[in-house]
């Protein structure tokens, strides 16, 4: 999802996917409403994601007075695994939930972990570069106050995201509390080879970058041997190992929201498409492309 800027910059090319995307939370919403009238708990869960969406965008709004007087918008990318562990952390707390050998509190911390790892990642190259260029362009694109525009064009609509894909850890933190049993172990190990994909993922590309003989060149070694994007795939990984923990609920089918999301935005509109759009016409590109997976890891076609 660090790749989310991509999309806010590139809106108007997104057509039929974010189309898609907004039929799936209609169907979400409606299948969540559904659910909870008729347990007569419609009004509590919806309260707690009222105020955890004021939360998170009141998290957004602090990052953007810093960004402000750093003069980097892009630290916006800095905060998004931070925003989605402020939805999580806020909904547990709201909820009612307590600390311990249980579902919400696990799920929770995954979500953390997930989180503050991203962000991490993301300041280290925010520490080494200069602001984004993407964020350049897209002001001088604007019309009006450009303080007004960046508050409310990438920092509410970030918040807006981050809630929207917390919202699985916001249902789950409004059911009962639940015990660990084999349901969640099994989620565990889903969610660890997700962070592996996506950490090694990461540090194999950073040690990659960081060789200036490899400047111009592809990285195809190592785990991009196997799929042209190991980090989103250990993303949405992690995601779906998430979702399986919250299955050990009554109701944690109502978790498989965030997951979706996360595959969808990745597979179709912010991550993978426009990151190989970016590589197009690259020396290599089309051969790499032939013998590399997609997305899901695979040997290699000779």
């Amino acid at each position: 999802m660090h790749s989310l800027r991509k999309f806010l910059s590139h809106t108007p090319q997104v057509g039929w996917p974010l189309f898609g995307l907004i039929n799936i939370l209609a169907l979400y919403i409606a299948a969540v409403a559904t659910t909870q009238v008729l347990n007569g708990a419609f009004t509590d869960i919806f309260k707690l994601l009222a105020i955890t969406a004021g939360y998170a965008i009141l998290f957004m709004s602090v990052v953007f007075v810093i960004s402000r007087v750093l003069k980097r918008t892009d630290l916006v990318d800095v905060a998004w695994g931070l925003a989605i562990t402020v939805v999580a952390l806020t909904s547990f707390t709201l909820g009612e939930q307590s600390i311990g050998w249980n579902v919400q509190t696990l799920i929770v911390g995954l979500i953390a972990i997930w989180g503050i790892r991203l962000s991490y990642t993301i300041s280290q190259r925010f520490r080494r570069t200069e602001e984004d260029k993407r964020y350049v362009e897209l002001r001088k694109k604007w019309r009006g106050n450009e303080a007004l525009n960046t508050y409310g064009r990438i920092f509410i609509v970030q918040a807006v995201f981050a809630t929207i894909i917390g919202l699985g850890a916001v249902t789950v933190n409004a059911l009962e509390v639940t015990t660990i049993g084999i349901v969640a172990f099994i989620g565990i190990v889903v969610w660890i080879i997700g962070f592996v994909f996506e950490s090694l993922g990461d540090w194999q590309l950073k040690q990659f970058l960081a060789d200036k003989t490899n400047k111009g060149k592809l990285m195809t070694k190592g785990l991009w041997q196997y799929t042209r994007h190991p980090n989103y795939f250990g993303e949405a990984t992690q995601w779906w190992g998430i979702f399986i923990i919250a299955l050990s609920l009554p109701e944690g089918w109502l978790a498989v929201i965030s997951p979706i999301l996360i595959t969808y935005l990745l597979l179709f509109v912010s991550g993978v498409p426009m990151t190989e759009n970016a590589f197009e016409g690259r020396k290599g590109w089309n051969q790499y492309k032939k013998r590399t997976s997609k997305f899901i890891p695979l040997p290699p076609k000779s």
